[in-house]
């Protein structure tokens, strides 16, 4: 008899339960000591750039002429005005202070506010910029050592290095905040869906398990794919959400299945055949629709898909070896300590009136339901259509960093946005002289540097246009235009780089990719549903359906950010999102399609098998979405406006998906299609055991079949 690999592993680890509960907390204390051992690489600049601007900073880092990492001493009054000879002599204490240190490679001169309001001292880091940080704690030193000389002035400092420190401190103190609050909500959830302790320990315990190796583990991929600042929160996230879900589906399945008479074996026998089927294809593709990030060809998403899908590989794992184990060796055990009156709620065998009323206006009129339902998600939808998207700006950033608030102090006091262009030209050294030449033409005023070996050519243009603004893109497409031209017959190799080509270059990457990501992920997801379900109408229903609830999604990211807010909508969200939401919605997408062909398999009628199916899974799919919801709204509270965004659109995604498209959109279309639905095959039956005899726990031969080849204990 063939086995699934599902069943294979899931049999095993049923038969010796404690030895697979060894196994995986040896797993997960490796993978923490791997992590421990394996430092993480960090993603530099130049990984995480895109198009020509990312050339010609690379261009730049080859030749020598990258510029170290500038930190800024701002001197202001602490109140009334500002004593310009107490703040000099502030700055030359700083600067005599700064130019000491090995750290530094040049001290600037002080400058004086127009106003008169604040005195800036520029410094330049020495060594690498992507390393800056590690060589900060002197700077601040420095300074803070000058500020208690001088208690009358506020001196502060700030730049990109110290920017970086202060976003990824408050990034870390927002993931623990999140980590906190997440662990007793989820609890709280789970024991009201189960009643007792230990039931609702389980779920939390495998996907706080499933975080933990995957962190370990995530170091060794970051060698691979250099880790970003997010990394960690997208292990969380994701670990969180698809870990306790999982658990959810098989200790609810086991639950249901001894509630109706089932022995212990036979009921960890059909949670792995039915529950463990679901587990196994949703997560295959969440992994799928997160691989379709690489399409983006950016080390940041590619980060993100590689760590997304690790930590799903590894809850998949984990449903298929230590749950069945636990389940097994526990046996009634999980029901203990029981919570007397969420006891008594959790297993009530009640026929539910809520859901059976919600389904009514979907088996009684589904196209009219339909059709209503689909108006409303693409009316939410609506506002998604000007969207505006942009990469976070400095007053986008959150002002709990004290650096944001000096970097604000600065702008106040020295308004220059002026946007600087990068015009960077390799060629043969020979032709030094006659690159330098036509540079020169192009822009008189610029400032030129060229490398030591003549190779390299660096002109540096200050325009009059703010930088990011549509009048400062323009002018890098005419640089761009102009370049060839200007160099013609120099056999030279050149890039056009800055800030607002930097911006540019990354919206536009992220432009291209948008529908290659979004076929691949809807092609993909759509063929997981086929090989499962042997469907291509199903596939079609479950496309069309994420399109809905992700268009919706964005709708309200858009109406609370943007046309409420007076903000725009972080450039990678949507793209990122909807990998994310096409992956996660698969969860009780599955788990509800897989009960629903059980139940046709029986022999039900279409409208039956839909309004039963949905109705038996409701309490579980209302309970994994609302754990999923509690999960990403945490990330609502952090100080990221990117974390805010996605914490947002992921929430309003699942309650969509879980509320609107399985009690109105899904129903509505399978009772429509009838039959249909399972073209061009029909619904297959799985093997289910007969409830236990009068020897209590022992299977019957149906059940032990499920749990060995020749049906032998």
């Amino acid at each position: 008899m063939r086995i699934s690999l599902n069943r294979a592993v899931a049999r095993w680890s049923i038969r010796r339960p404690w030895t697979a509960v060894s196994l995986w907390l040896a797993f997960v204390a490796a993978c923490l000591a791997i992590g421990t051992l394996v430092p993480a690489r960090p993603a530099t600049s130049l990984e995480t750039g895109v198009g020509e601007a990312s050339r010609a900073a690379a261009m730049l880092r080859d030749a020598g002429l990258t510029a170290g990492a500038t930190e800024s001493v701002l001197i202001t009054a602490r109140g009334g005005p500002l004593d310009r000879e107490l703040a000099r002599a502030a700055a030359a204490a700083v600067a005599g202070r700064m130019s000491g240190l090995a750290e530094v490679a040049q001290v600037g001169v002080p400058i004086t506010a127009d106003d008169g309001s604040a005195v800036l001292l520029p410094v330049v880091m020495s060594g690498d910029p992507d390393t800056a940080t590690d060589r900060l704690a002197p700077l601040r030193a420095a300074t803070a050592t000058v500020a208690g000389q001088f208690s009358a002035l506020r001196i502060e400092q700030a730049g990109t290095a110290s920017l970086t420190e202060g976003l990824a401190a408050l990034s870390a103190d927002d993931l623990s905040q999140a980590e906190v609050i997440s662990l007793p909500v989820t609890l709280v959830i789970l024991l009201v869906v189960f009643g007792a302790l230990l039931a609702a320990g389980v779920p939390v315990l495998l996907g706080l398990s499933a975080v933990a190796a995957s962190l370990g583990l995530s170091a060794v991929v970051s060698h691979l794919l250099p880790s970003t600042g997010t990394t960690s929160a997208m292990v969380l996230l994701m670990g969180m959400a698809v870990g306790v879900d999982y658990s959810l589906f098989y200790v609810k399945r086991y639950r249901e299945e001894r509630a109706r008479s089932h022995g212990h074996t036979d009921a960890v026998a059909i949670a792995v055949e039915t529950s463990g089927h679901s587990v196994l294809v949703s997560g295959i593709a969440v992994i799928v629709a997160m691989l379709g990030l690489f399409l983006v060809r950016d080390a940041t998403f590619s980060s993100l898909a590689a760590n997304a899908s690790l930590v799903v590989a590894v809850a998949m794992l984990g449903s298929m070896t230590v749950l069945p184990a636990l389940l097994a060796g526990l046996g009634r055990a999980m029901d203990r300590p029981r919570i007397p009156v969420l006891w008594r709620l959790a297993t009530t065998t009640r026929t539910p009136r809520f859901w059976p009323v919600i389904l009514r206006p979907s088996l009684r009129r589904p196209l009219l339901t339909l059709t209503v339902a689909v108006l409303g998600l693409l009316a939410v939808a609506a506002p998604a259509l000007d969207m505006s998207l942009r990469a976070p700006d400095l007053d986008a950033l959150p002002r709990a960093v004290p650096e944001v608030v000096t970097l604000h102090r600065i702008t106040a006091a020295f308004p220059d946005d002026r946007a600087n262009h990068q015009v960077v030209v390799a060629t043969d050294p020979a032709r030094a002289g006659t690159v330098e030449q036509r540079l020169r033409a192009l822009d008189d005023e610029g400032t030129i540097r060229i490398s030591a070996d003549r190779r390299v050519h660096e002109l540096t243009m200050t325009t009059t246009a703010e930088t990011g603004t549509p009048a400062a893109r323009h002018q890098v497409t005419e640089l761009r235009r102009r370049l060839p031209g200007t160099l013609y017959g120099l056999d030279a190799t050149w890039a056009v780089g800055g800030e607002t080509a930097t911006d540019m270059d990354y919206s536009a990457n992220l432009d291209r990719a948008l529908p290659w990501v979004a076929g691949f992920i809807l092609i993909a997801t759509s063929a997981v549903i086929v090989v499962a379900f042997r469907s291509l109408v199903l596939a079609a229903v479950t496309a069309i359906s994420n399109l809905l609830s992700a268009a919706a999604a964005f709708g309200v990211i858009t109406l609370i950010f943007q046309t409420a807010g007076g903000g725009h909508v972080v450039s990678f969200i949507p793209l990122f999102a909807f990998a994310v939401l096409s992956g996660l919605s698969m969860d009780y997408h599955v788990f509800v399609l897989t009960r629903i062909r059980e139940l046709v398999a029986e022999g039900l009628p279409a409208r039956a098998a839909v309004a039963r199916g949905i109705t038996e899974s409701a309490g579980t799919v209302t309970s994994a979405a609302v754990i999923m919801v509690s999960v990403f709204s945490i990330f609502v509270l952090g100080h990221g406006i990117e974390f805010k965004q996605l914490g947002v659109g992921l929430s309003t995604a699942v309650l969509i998906d879980a509320l609107i498209i399985r009690a109105l959109v899904l129903p509505a279309a399978l009772t429509l299609l009838g039959d249909r639905t399972w073209w061009p095959s029909r619904a297959t039956t799985h093997a289910e055991p007969a409830p236990a005899d009068d020897r209590g726990d022992e299977p019957d031969p149906a059940a032990a079949r499920l749990l060995l080849p020749d049906g032998s204990r």
